[in-house]
């Protein structure tokens, strides 16, 4: 996948989007205090499939799953997965 690239607006047009917004009564600009009281929050799951566990691991296991990228809890889930399948037989 390229990279995009993002054409900001120009003086000009930044200050002729401000006064639409400022002219609109359903509108309004998020300034810095806005974006200082949102707060960001994903909400309640539908159908929950995970369970929040703490649980103690040596650093090194937990560096080596890490050093694989995003994504290292579900393969370590996927891994304990295996494992318990194996233990099945």
């Amino acid at each position: 996948m390229g990279k995009r690239k993002i054409i900001l607006p120009t003086e000009a047009e930044d200050a002729e989007i401000t006064a639409a917004i400022k002219k609109d009564p359903d509108d309004f600009e998020a300034d810095a205090e806005w974006f200082a009281k949102a707060k960001r929050h994903r909400g309640k799951q539908k159908a929950p499939t995970k369970v929040p566990v703490t649980i103690r691991l040596d650093a090194d296991i937990v560096d080596a799953y890490k050093a694989g990228g995003k994504g290292w809890q579900a393969r370590m889930n996927d891994d304990l997965r295996r494992r318990i399948r194996g233990m099945e037989r």
